[in-house]
């Protein structure tokens, strides 16, 4: 299967770093009918009491207004969903041609699952996650 890529828009809030913060955050986007496909949490460095969630997507009035209940919106940040076959090397693949193109990934969070990769990708501009989608479209893994 081909590359597929997408932009997307990560919802974000900033939460006391405690137990259940992330459950909370959560509950109500769930209990409004949300089928979040990214979930992303973590302690913000240098910030010990203070954590980060992520979502994608939020969409739809109740899931929108549930989201916003509980502090989460939209990011800012340009962000690329990317998923395909997985192959040995793709990920370094993906990493050089976007070096190469001179392009600044803010964060990236990926994974496989079986066969299958799935990758979030955060840039510091539009047009930076623009042109990064034309090099994450050509980049093949290296010859063995």
């Amino acid at each position: 299967m081909a590359v597929r890529i997408k932009q997307i828009t990560l919802w974000r809030s900033e939460v006391a770093n405690r137990p259940g913060a992330l459950a909370g955050a959560l509950g109500p986007i769930a209990e409004a009918g949300g089928d979040l496909k990214v979930v992303m949490g973590y302690r913000i460095p240098g910030a010990e009491n203070r954590a980060a969630i992520e979502v994608y997507p939020v969409s739809g009035k109740k899931v929108t207004t549930a989201a916003r209940s509980v502090g989460l919106s939209d990011s800012g940040i340009p962000a690329l969903l990317v998923d395909g076959d997985d192959r040995a090397g793709l990920g370094a693949a993906i990493a050089r041609g976007v070096a190469e193109a001179g392009i600044n990934m803010i964060f990236l969070m990926a994974q496989v699952v079986g066969r299958r990769y799935s990758a979030i990708l955060g840039f510091e501009s539009s047009a930076d996650a623009k042109k990064a989608a034309s090099v994450i479209k050509k980049a093949k893994p290296a010859k063995k």
